[in-house]
């Protein structure tokens, strides 16, 4: 209404920020119709209600384009705007961009809006450098936006960000060379093939503190072996990059490789490091170099770890020299992680602020070297734990005031170790008093297989224990009768692609039979698909290797039928 003259005052000229992401929002809104949707457009902004095309009786509100016409109303009086974002159409950014002459931030969701914008924005919006968007996926997404990025006023950019998948490859990334001396900050999720191969055309962007790169190809790009020559390129762009403060690097095959020679480079001196998905047994090089980067302040590392070897002691010889750190995560490369390792740890990194890891069999021994780290706010405790609650509140009760508001979380407790309703609230009442803090408390969560069922291809007992231990499993079993395949599995959490990663936690080295380094994919199989003498049993799941199904995620006591058609 301001916009339009309405109001007393002219808020809209005091706008700096606009999202049309929240607009759109509130237009879907099941309690924004009928009534309220009606007093909302009143008066002159009823000219600006856009409807769906269709048979009139299936007509509704069109939150996008109704949104971007209501933007139009705004920006017309918004001289002072700064930031820019939301599902904006390439004609809407058009008329947009001359209006706002102070624009420095623009996140268009998507990408192919940017068409045409280049030109304007180099004759409007000369304080422009930022950069975002959601994905570009087109024949002509690469060449358009390298035309966008040399339109725009050179060394100008300043950071980027694509949030998911866009088909830019080569002519972006030489394009981005335009802005070599200004760009900081560069973020690539989701990087297909052609830009994995293109990356080394990124060679002129050395000024870079925040790097981000995440592999959407699962793994099948191996540049290391297939063109090594692109791999040293890259290697050696990285390296030059002696301004990099942040650097990560997510499901990037041999992305440890990638980021050894620059842990090893000295005048690159990182305070934030992330790497996920790579695998302990190929990364003692890069173990051993995280010892040279004594500045990091944050690390997050995620693969699979290793038993056998020596993996697990030169990851924490090296963790153990990192005394500046604040916030560690250690996701399933610390599977193997002791009460010894743990403490050794705790003492070792006095300024610990944030500590997730998982481990094996940690028990209340690690509490006394935990009570040594005097700032320490949150500690996620994700091993398998046998804690008694009296170990739990003496180390709540030797907290200090640096520990002020500490969230403890113990989210794997073994199920012969949980604490009784009257010990949690015990803890949770004097971690409230002690600390101010809060407790979390889960048991070891999954279901309990009483028996695996031939079903659909399987023709015996030891055919499904044949499936079931295949290599293609990620799958551990333990023999806790005397008959095979008969154990406790666990369930985790989504992994980062969306499905459930299955495997039977490990009650010791001695009893577990084997180990599979894969994942496996299960989700349920539909009602018509069950055989009949057990269809609408509540207490049978049916499963099957089946990626177009929806996870899930269940805790109990059930059979398990395994389908698989590949047999």
């Amino acid at each position: 209404m301001s916009a339009l003259g309405k109001t007393l005052f002219p808020y809209t000229r005091y706008i700096r920020t606009l999202n049309l992401e929240d607009l759109e929002e509130l237009l879907q809104d099941t309690k924004f119709k009928n009534q309220v949707s009606s007093m909302f457009f009143e008066g002159e902004l009823a000219l600006h209600k856009i409807q769906t095309t269709g048979p009139k009786k299936n007509q509704r509100l069109d939150p996008g384009r109704t949104s971007n016409t209501l933007g139009d109303i705004i920006t017309t009086s918004t001289p002072m705007l700064e930031e820019l974002s939301g599902k904006i159409e390439n004609d809407a950014l058009l008329r947009w961009i001359p209006r706002t002459p102070r624009l420095r931030l623009l996140n268009p969701w998507y990408g192919g809006t940017l068409v045409g914008a280049g030109p304007l924005l180099r004759r409007h919006c000369h304080a422009f450098k930022t950069l975002s968007f959601w994905g570009w996926n087109h024949d002509e997404a690469d060449p358009k936006f390298a035309d966008f990025l040399n339109e725009i006023n050179p060394q100008t950019l300043e950071s980027l960000e694509i949030f998911s998948s866009a088909s830019i490859g080569a002519e972006s990334f030489l394009a981005l060379s335009c802005h070599r001396d200004s760009l900081k900050e560069l973020k690539l999720n989701s990087i297909d093939s052609t830009a994995m191969h293109s990356l080394n055309m990124l060679a002129g962007c050395t000024n870079l503190t925040t790097l981000l790169l995440t592999d959407a190809t699962h793994g099948s790009v191996y540049l290391k072996d297939s063109h090594h020559d692109i791999f040293l390129e890259i290697v050696a762009w990285l390296t030059s990059c002696k301004k990099l403060r942040s650097v990560t690097f997510r499901s990037l095959r041999g992305g440890q490789d990638f980021m050894t020679p620059m842990l090893l480079e000295n005048d690159i001196r990182l305070t934030s490091l992330e790497l996920r998905s790579y695998a302990m047994a190929d990364a003692r090089d890069f173990h051993q170099a995280l010892a040279n980067q004594v500045g990091l302040q944050e690390l997050q590392l995620q693969g699979d770890s290793d038993e056998a070897g020596d993996g697990v002691a030169t990851l924490v010889e090296s963790l153990s020299q990192l005394v500046n750190l604040t916030d560690l995560r250690l996701q399933d490369i610390s599977d193997y992680f002791t009460d010894e390792v743990i403490g050794r740890l705790a003492r070792s990194l006095p300024k610990l602020e944030g500590w997730y890891t998982s481990g094996w069999g940690v028990t209340d021994a690690i509490w006394s070297d935990m009570a040594m780290l005097k700032s320490l706010r949150r500690l996620d405790m994700a091993a398998t734990s046998r804690f008694t609650a009296n170990g739990i509140l003496d180390f709540i009760l030797s907290l200090g005031p640096g520990n002020k508001g500490l969230i403890l979380a113990i989210m794997m407790a073994d199920v012969d170790c949980d604490l009784t309703e009257i010990e949690q609230a015990t803890i949770k009442e004097t971690i409230s008093t002690q600390v101010d803090g809060r407790f979390e408390f889960q048991l070891q969560r999954g279901m309990t297989v009483k028996r695996i069922l031939p079903y659909g291809g399987i023709q015996s007992l030891a055919h499904c224990y044949q499936i079931l231990t295949s290599p293609s499993m990620r799958l551990s079993l333990t023999e806790s009768s005397n008959r095979v395949c008969r154990g406790r599995y666990t369930l985790f959490t989504p992994m980062g692609d969306g499905w459930m990663d299955l495997h039977l936690p490990r009650r010791s080295p001695s009893q577990r039979l084997k180990t599979m380094t894969s994942f496996v994919r299960l989700a349920p199989i539909s009602n018509h698909d069950e055989p009949k003498s057990t269809r609408g049993n509540k207490n049978t799941l049916y499963f099957r290797d089946d990626p177009s199904r929806p996870p899930i995620d269940v805790c109990g006591s059930y059979d398990l039928v395994w389908k698989n058609y590949g047999y």
